[in-house]
């Protein structure tokens, strides 16, 4: 594993680098995304409600690899050329957000009813009582299962290696077929998700018993 590193340590961290700028850019959006898909399931109007429940239906039960190639193969068919970065990007974003709104719903309903009460009573709107009232509680407690789609979207990223989005996977796939030592290969490529997952992983424990 040492030689692999030696020898193609330029091309893992390459390979790295890509991974974490897509994990960063789909963990923003689809916590934005999922968080707003969330609060339309709670919401008092019926064509929001319906709405966010085909979204989130849709994009749960298709899988990740179908989300990626409609956005690789079909939209550039149809309308613009899109590289394998951005259409992996994209569907990982929408297929996640979709697990994140069902886990930030659960959050809104497990805050007690009287808190949207109390607020509206005082004359608050639906969505200013949602952003200041009750996100910041439903956050608290889905920190653990909002760590866990975390961790579940960085290791998700390597379906950028099924079209060519240069991540740490498709880096790992050209290396082991280059040097011809798979093992040595993938062990490295599984070291190098460890340095990503393993922080996170930390951090969401330090998070979750800080805010206890």
């Amino acid at each position: 594993m040492i030689s692999i590193f030696a020898n193609y340590g330029p091309d893992l961290l390459l390979g790295l680098g890509r991974t974490l700028l897509c994990s960063v850019i789909a963990l923003f959006f689809s916590l934005i995304i999922g968080s707003m898909f969330a609060i339309f399931e709670t919401t008092p109007i019926k064509f929001l409600r319906v709405i966010a429940r085909i979204y989130i239906e849709v994009f749960r039960n298709i899988p990740l690899l179908v989300i990626t190639m409609f956005f690789y193969v079909v939209i550039p068919l149809t309308f613009a050329k899109v590289d394998g970065f951005t259409a992996g990007t994209i569907g990982l974003t929408l297929y996640t957000s979709a697990f994140i709104a069902e886990t930030v719903r659960s959050g809104i309903q497990s805050v007690n009813s009287g808190q949207m009460e109390g607020a509206r009573a005082n004359g608050m709107t639906f969505w200013q009582s949602m952003r200041l009232i009750i996100l910041p509680q439903a956050y608290r407690y889905v920190i653990p299962p909002l760590g866990n789609q975390f961790i579940n979207l960085v290791k998700n990223s390597s379906v950028l290696a099924f079209v060519a989005g240069f991540d740490l996977m498709y880096q790992g796939n050209v290396i082991a077929s280059n040097s011809l030592d798979t093992i040595n290969t993938y062990m490295a490529v599984g070291v190098l998700y460890l340095v990503i997952t393993m922080p996170l992983s930390y951090y969401m424990r330090h998070l979750e018993k800080k805010l206890a």
